[in-house]
């Protein structure tokens, strides 16, 4: 599932909103990749509702890092970033290092290694998690739901 870059979050509030504690709102997951078959991946993992939840969330699509900073300059709501560290011409774990340093109060990261070795990197870079390709929805899934929680 394609999800367009503009016009699938109307007029929501910039990342982290306090406001929005205890929302009914979606939760927005971004979700960054060259490779559109581990963007689908993470679609089809994360579905509509995580395991447990009532809250539905919307997953936004970024097959290029320009494009997703574009959304963030538009002050997009983002309450999770999930991104590919084997990602090109931009790694995930080099844009997750821009992110923390660039956003206030930014929202909790996960990176996509390849090697379990990478794990140290994915840290250094401001990775609040990590897991490993090939996607296993059942792990995603739960890390998922403790980064939103």
């Amino acid at each position: 599932m394609e999800v367009s870059v503009y016009g699938s979050v109307d007029a929501a509030p910039v990342y982290g909103d306090p406001a929005l504690q205890g929302s009914t709102l979606p939760r927005v997951i971004v979700v960054y990749s060259d490779d559109q078959t581990v963007r689908a991946a993470v679609n089809a993992a994360l579905g509509k509702k995580l395991p447990g939840e009532d809250r539905e969330h919307k997953v936004v699509d970024f097959a290029t890092a320009d494009a997703l900073r574009q959304y963030l300059g538009d002050k997009k709501k983002v309450d999770l970033f999930i991104l590919d560290g084997e990602a090109v011409p931009e790694g995930g774990m080099g844009l997750a290092h821009g992110l923390k340093d660039e956003i206030v109060d930014c929202p909790p990261i996960m990176v996509i290694i390849q090697r379990a070795q990478d794990s140290w990197l994915a840290k250094w870079s401001g990775a609040d998690a990590v897991t490993s390709h090939p996607i296993d929805p059942f792990t995603l899934g739960s890390k998922v739901a403790e980064l939103l929680h």
